[in-house]
C-alpha cells in the first residue's frame, strides 16, 4: 500500500482527505497533512482524521521534515497555485512522486524548473485533471477518436463562469496574478487540457486579448455601490449587494476561513469590485496546434449561467457540445460543477446529411462525475485505454497556452510555445483521424431540400443507416449510462 501526504488543506483538499480516510483507504494510506494555517490543520484533523490518530499534522515550515520522517511514496499538492512549483521541486528531490491540483504552476520559469527536476530525479508528476474523467467528456473523446467528423480542423470554445462562481475568484487569492496566474492559467488550464486531449495535439502559437471589464469600480457605480468596503464582513451594502458573501451562514466556510483569519490574515470575502484586483474577467484567445488545428477560445466570468459551448469542425462535418453546470462557491457545502442534464447535449452535423442528436452519458457527483472516477484511477489503478492520466508534459502544455496568453495580452504579440520552456517533449497521443482518409460523397434528401431535420441516435429507422454510422451506435452501447 502506498503512503501519501497532503499539503494544503483548504476547500479542494477535502476530496482527497475523504477518499484516503474513508472509501479508498484500503488502497492508499494517508500518513500526514500540512498547511500554513494551524487552524485549518486542526479543522482537517477534526473532520477527516479524528478516527485515525496516526495521521500527523505539520505547518508548511516543516514540509521537508514531514517528508524525511514519513518518506511518502507521493505528495498531494492542494495549496495555492503560486506555491505548487516549490512543493513539486522539493518533493521530487526528496524521492517522492507528486499529484498536484491544476494548474501545475503559473509561469514559464517555474514550469521550466519542474521539467528540469523531473528529468534529473526520474520521479513522476501527475496533474489532477478531473474534467477528463467526467463521463460526458470521456464520451466526447471516444466519439472524436472514432472519426465521427473526420480530421478536426478548427475549434470554437466558449466558457461561461456565472455571477456566483465566477465572482468568487475576485474575492479570493486568485484575484492577484502573482498567486494564480490569472484565470487563463488557474481556470482555463482545465479547458486547454480538454482541447489538447480531445484533438490529440499540442499547442504551437498563441495570441490573446483580455481585460477586467465587469468586476471593477465602474460596475460598482452602475450598481450604486461606489462606497463599498474592502470586504463583505464590514460592508454597509450587505442587504443590497447580490455579491455579498456571508461566511457566517456557511458552516464549512466559516470554520475553514473566517475562524482562522487570526492565524494568517487571509480574508475570504474581499470585495469583487476592488481596484486591487489585477486579473482579467474577459479573455479571448487564438491558438494554432502542431497538427494544424486552429482554436478560438473565450472565457467570461460574469455570465447568467455556468458551463460551456464547444464546436469542432472537421473534414466530415461539425460536432457541437453544450454543457451546463450547477453554480457553487468553494467550500459552501454544495457539490461543485454538477452537470445539468437538461442543459447538456451533443449534436452532430455531417456534411451532406441530416444532423442528429447523441444521448449524453450521465455521471454522479462533483465536476460532472469526474472527481470520483479520477480518484479511483489515482488510487485503485483502474485500466484506462483513453489515457486520461495526465503527466507533467500534458500539465505543462495546458498551462503554457494560458501563460502565452498572459504574455500576449501584455505585449500585443503572438507567442510561440517553444520559446517559453526548453526541453519539453511532445506528448504522443493515440491515433486520431488523419489527412489521408478517403471520404465518399453521400446525399440526403432532407439536406438537399434545405430542411434541418434533427434525428436522435436512439430513434433512427433502418432507412437512416447512412445518417448515423453503426460504429457511433457501438460507442454508445459500450459506454456508461445515457439519459
Amino acid at each position: 500500500m502506498k503512503k501519501y501526504v497532503i499539503v494544503g488543506v483548504g476547500g479542494r483538499a477535502s476530496i482527497y482527505l475523504e477518499a484516503l480516510t474513508a472509501h479508498l483507504s484500503k488502497y492508499a494510506e494517508l500518513v500526514a497533512i500540512c498547511d500554513r494555517n494551524i487552524g485549518r490543520l486542526e479543522y482537517a484533523q477534526k473532520e477527516f482524521c479524528s478516527h485515525n490518530t496516526g495521521i500527523k499534522t505539520y505547518l508548511h515550515s516543516d514540509f521537508d521534515k514531514m517528508l524525511a520522517i514519513h518518506k511518502p511514496d507521493s505528495v498531494i499538492i492542494c495549496s495555492i497555485d503560486s506555491t505548487h512549483q516549490d512543493y513539486i521541486y522539493r518533493s521530487l528531490y526528496a524521492g517522492c512522486d507528486v499529484i498536484t491540483e491544476k494548474p501545475m504552476t503559473i509561469d514559464a520559469q517555474s514550469c521550466q524548473n519542474i521539467v528540469d527536476a523531473v528529468k534529473k530525479t526520474g520521479k513522476k508528476v501527475r496533474i489532477a485533471f478531473n474534467y477528463r474523467y467526467s463521463p460526458v467528456r470521456t464520451q466526447v473523446k471516444e466519439l472524436l477518436n472514432s472519426g465521427i467528423i473526420g480530421k478536426i480542423l478548427s475549434v470554437e470554445f466558449q466558457w461561461f463562469l456565472d455571477t456566483n462562481h465566477g465572482a468568487d475568484y475576485f474575492r479570493r487569492w486568485h484575484r492577484n496574478k502573482v498567486n494564480s496566474g490569472g484565470l487563463l492559467v488557474h481556470k482555463a488550464t482545465h479547458h486547454f487540457d480538454l482541447v489538447n486531449w480531445w484533438i490529440g495535439s499540442t499547442p504551437e502559437t498563441v495570441a490573446a486579448m483580455g481585460g477586467r471589464v465587469f468586476y471593477n469600480q465602474r460596475q460598482a457605480q452602475r450598481y450604486g455601490l461606489e462606497k463599498h468596503s474592502d470586504r463583505c464582513l464590514t460592508c454597509t451594502f450587505s442587504g443590497k449587494c447580490n455579491y455579498y458573501l456571508d461566511m457566517k451562514s456557511a458552516p464549512t466556510m466559516k470554520e475553514l476561513y473566517l475562524d482562522n483569519e487570526i492565524h494568517d490574515g487571509y480574508f475570504r470575502d474581499l470585495c469583487v469590485f476592488s481596484e486591487e484586483i489585477n486579473i482579467e474577467d474577459s479573455m479571448h484567445l487564438i491558438t494554432k496546434y502542431t497538427n494544424g488545428t486552429f482554436m478560438s477560445y473565450s472565457l467570461n466570468a460574469f455570465c447568467p449561467w455556468e458551463g460551456y459551448r464547444i464546436t469542432l469542425n472537421g473534414t466530415k462535418g461539425k460536432f457541437e457540445h453544450t454543457c451546463q453546470e450547477s453554480s457553487y462557491l468553494n467550500s459552501d457545502g454544495s457539490l461543485p460543477g454538477v452537470l445539468k442534464p437538461e442543459g447538456t447535449s451533443i449534436k452532430v452535423y455531417p456534411h451532406f446529411k441530416s444532423p442528429y442528436d447523441i444521448p449524453v452519458r450521465t455521471g454522479v457527483g462533483s465536476h460532472g462525475g469526474g472527481d470520483i472516477e479520477m480518484l479511483k484511477d489515482m488510487f485503485e489503478s483502474v485500466p484506462d485505454p483513453l489515457g486520461r492520466c495526465a503527466d507533467y508534459v500534458q500539465g505543462a502544455y495546458s498551462i503554457l497556452v494560458g501563460i502565452a496568453g498572459n504574455k500576449s495580452i501584455a505585449s500585443s504579440q503572438m507567442i510561440r510555445i517553444q520559446d517559453l520552456v526548453r526541453g519539453l517533449p511532445m506528448h504522443v497521443f493515440g491515433p486520431m483521424p488523419g489527412d489521408s482518409e478517403y471520404i465518399p460523397f453521400v446525399s440526403d434528401a432532407h439536406r438537399r431540400s434545405g430542411e434541418q431535420h434533427i434525428k436522435s441516435v436512439d430513434s433512427v429507422s433502418q432507412s437512416d443507416s447512412e445518417v448515423v454510422p453503426g460504429f457511433i451506435k457501438n460507442v454508445l452501447r459500450n459506454g456508461d449510462n445515457v439519459r
